[in-house]
């Protein structure tokens, strides 16, 4: 996805000579290209992501589009702050990006996940979140982010095995496999583990339909909607905590409306600090988010059919 990314970014600035790309010392390999090409749209701050969005800030208040890059939770978290009093404030057009969403960065630790950013960057005014599961989401949500005036949030992963060619449309869910019997719903890479628990659920006679909610804010509540008007029940999946995600962001899609899902259930992380060390697939396994963990948890809900607003397991 990174990749991804940058070669998209490189498209755009070679149309727009007012694109910045703001580095806090970081991702140098993938800007080789940016930075020889356009070296004036380039700018490395150093180790200071909080001067960075400062910076950013005010280069987007004198015109300029810009994206500002770090990993985890470093271009986020580390500097809320100035995303929150200067970027989001002044309705400026800039971009944060994070690379390696969720627990991509597992072996480094806690300090490098970003398993609570989608939580607290929706909550702040006019913010644009997003979270693309593959290639073609990555490639077509930064085109739109940078289209799209004010302040938007990419949180990239570092590869995903998916190949779809649906369209991508910024708050629009995108529908990736069709099914009556449940929908499974995911933002960012964890869509390719509930794909791969889609098809094995077929073998025990369920079909599931896959919703990827790249854009979790502003969400189109349509595709929402039609699942629990076309399916038995919803389950989401973030790799993320459970407060505040997703599952938390179509929660209120239905209950504001008054609706009422067969069944309901938010998969993610519990409400405690991920303080295992491990490569992503391993703690993705640990944490009961893999596909075969998906499959278990979403077939005894469905075996039992229970009728219920809301299940945290």
């Amino acid at each position: 996805m990174r990749n991804a990314f940058i070669e998209t970014l490189i498209t755009l600035a070679e149309k727009n000579p007012r694109l910045m790309l703001i580095t806090a010392d970081l991702g140098f390999r993938i800007f080789d290209d940016f930075i020889e090409r356009f070296p004036e749209q380039f700018l490395n701050v150093g180790v200071a992501e909080q001067n960075m969005i400062g910076v950013g800030t005010g280069l987007a208040q004198e015109g300029w589009t810009v994206f500002a890059y770090s990993i985890g939770n470093f271009s986020t978290l580390r500097c809320l702050e100035q995303i929150r009093n200067d970027a989001a404030y002044h309705n400026v057009n800039l971009t944060v990006v994070a690379s390696g969403g969720g627990m991509a960065y597992g072996t480094l630790g806690m300090s490098h996940h970003a398993t609570e950013d989608l939580a607290i960057l929706r909550a702040l005014p006019g913010i644009t979140v997003t979270a693309p599961c593959d290639v073609l989401e990555t490639v077509q949500l930064t085109q739109a982010l940078a289209d799209r005036p004010g302040v938007g949030y990419l949180r990239l992963e570092r590869s995903s095995s998916l190949k779809s060619d649906q369209p991508v449309h910024l708050g629009q869910p995108r529908r990736l496999r069709e099914g009556n019997d449940l929908t499974l719903m995911a933002t960012g890479g964890i869509v390719s583990e509930v794909m791969a628990a889609a098809e094995m659920m077929v073998n025990h006679g369920i079909e599931a339909r896959v919703l990827s909610i790249h854009t979790v804010k502003p969400l189109n509540p349509s595709e929402i909607h039609a699942a629990i008007i076309e399916t038995g029940g919803i389950v989401t999946v973030e790799e993320h905590t459970v407060m505040g995600g997703l599952g938390s962001t179509v929660m209120e899609c239905f209950v504001e409306q008054g609706m009422t899902p067969g069944f309901f259930m938010r998969l993610g992380l519990p409400d405690r600090a991920v303080d295992q060390v491990g490569d992503q697939a391993w703690l993705r396994t640990h944490y009961g988010l893999d596909a075969v963990a998906i499959v278990q948890r979403t077939r005894q809900l469905f075996a039992t059919k229970k009728t219920q607003h809301c299940g945290i397991q």
